[in-house]
């Protein structure tokens, strides 16, 4: 029959897949032999198309990224573009919670996201940052779009005082009286999102003071 008119294959349809897998399963369950079986093939198929695990995981980044706005960088002050972008990065990690574990903490070499990051520390440069500190300002936010992201996924029930009440009064009068996990959610971010941003105007303010 001879060979198909299009490949089986592809770097995309590659990442797509373990997404899937990662979306559905977990970090955990992702695996090159796992992932080819879910696409049909040999483990040693994916390398025709892919260097080996740390492609793919970067493929899995581009598609997460992608999903995130830098848009507002080039209308707006670097306070309110940090803050869109902010927001178009926890929403879209939190579709994926299950790829943060792994995606942190593997190096990111795609030219999605370094775009990405390029495009974020440049606004903030030409906002007056210096350029030695515009890893923490980025490292900063991104640690707290995490961790909200995260929050979106946990438990309805994340803290439960219901054993040591008397012992914790304060927090458990808190948590009694607290939105339900969506909404408590969303005002712990924006709560946070708003602290993060003055805290950094402010030293911004001070750094050109100095």
């Amino acid at each position: 029959m001879g060979r198909p008119r299009t490949a089986l294959l592809n770097a995309d349809r590659i990442a797509r897949e373990a997404l899937a897998l990662i979306d559905g399963e977990g970090a955990d369950a992702f695996s090159l032999p796992r992932l080819a079986a879910r696409l049909g093939v040999r483990p040693s198929s994916l390398y025709n198309h892919l260097d080996g695990r740390a492609a793919v995981v970067e493929g899995v980044r581009r598609l997460v990224v992608a999903e995130m706005d830098t848009s507002a960088f080039a209308e707006l002050p670097w306070p309110k573009g940090l803050a869109a972008w902010a927001r178009s990065y926890r929403d879209a990690f939190a579709r994926h919670p299950n790829t943060i574990a792994l995606l942190a903490t593997t190096t990111i070499s795609s030219a999605a996201t370094l775009t990405m990051y390029e495009t974020v520390v440049d606004a903030l440069a030409r906002g007056g940052w210096p350029r030695e500190r515009l890893v923490a300002v980025l490292t900063s936010v991104e640690s707290f779009l995490l961790g909200s992201a995260l929050d979106l996924a946990a438990p309805p029930l994340m803290i439960d005082t219901a054993e040591h009440a008397g012992e914790v009064p304060v927090l458990a009068a808190a948590l009694a009286c607290s939105r339900e996990k969506a909404r408590r959610a969303d005002e712990a971010f924006e709560t946070g999102l708003d602290a993060l941003i003055r805290g950094l105007v402010a030293q911004r303010a001070e750094l050109a003071v100095n």
